[in-house]
């Protein structure tokens, strides 16, 4: 009898583990869905700008470039105070309108770079973001005590990119790039990681798209930052 009830235990367990596994890869694959579809509207929103001469001096041309530039960054901080009290839709809301954001201040890099360096540039990226993201996943080691001097490292980098705005220095462009591809490479396996953590079997579908949205949020500036900077490194020049 006691036999049969251990045997029943651990066939819950390993159902219960089972239904647990499946309701994450579900969760991680959402958030890689989400993510991948916010850099296709920004790429898209991006060629489509650059594309369009009237659209490119309206930018460009004028004082609104400040406005683009630093729009993105408002859209973080309102997502990083707001999440909580926001609805699943509202949330998938600002994430399309924040990538949009983020396609029209991106559109000069098509005005700066080649297509071809574009092109590989972003290859190069996607594969470094899927192996540091896998790793993330796939690790038993804890990134959780490098959080803390990753986001430090993008603090500094914030910091150094605004006061480069004024002195235009090119070895200052160049450190900050290097620096800027090893901190989110990092950030990547670290994100990857707390998100997958933060998950629960039993959330409610409101709480877990939400969380959804804000891990594809994470995982999509981590990926583009890698992109810019690597281009800064690696991009050829018109």
């Amino acid at each position: 009898m006691f036999e049969q009830e251990r045997v029943l235990q651990r066939s819950g367990r390993v159902q219960d583990s089972a239904l647990f596994d499946a309701g994450l890869r579900s969760h991680m694959l959402r958030i890689y869905n989400f993510m991948a579809s916010g850099v296709l509207l920004t790429g898209i929103v991006a060629l489509a700008v650059a594309s369009t001469p009237v659209l490119v001096q309206l930018v460009f041309g004028t004082p609104l470039k400040w406005v683009f530039m630093f729009a993105p960054l408002a859209f973080v901080f309102f997502f990083s105070f707001r999440i909580n009290k926001m609805s699943a839709a509202a949330a998938q809301g600002a994430y399309w309108a924040f990538a949009a954001v983020m396609g029209v201040s991106m559109a000069s890099i098509f005005l700066v770079f080649t297509g071809t360096s574009i092109a590989q540039t972003f290859f190069v990226a996607a594969a470094m973001f899927t192996a540091m993201s896998l790793y993330g996943y796939t690790t038993k080691a804890d990134l959780s005590k490098f959080g803390s001097f990753l986001i430090m490292g993008v603090v500094g980098i914030l910091i150094a990119s605004l006061v480069n705005l004024f002195m235009q220095s090119s070895a200052m462009q160049f450190a900050i790039s290097v620096l800027g591809v090893l901190i989110f490479t990092g950030l990547t396996a670290w994100d990857t990681q707390r998100i997958k953590e933060d998950y629960a079997h039993n959330l409610s579908h409101e709480t877990e798209t939400k969380m959804a949205v804000f891990g594809a949020l994470s995982l999509y500036l981590n990926f583009v930052n890698i992109f810019q900077f690597l281009l800064n490194l690696m991009g050829e020049r018109e």
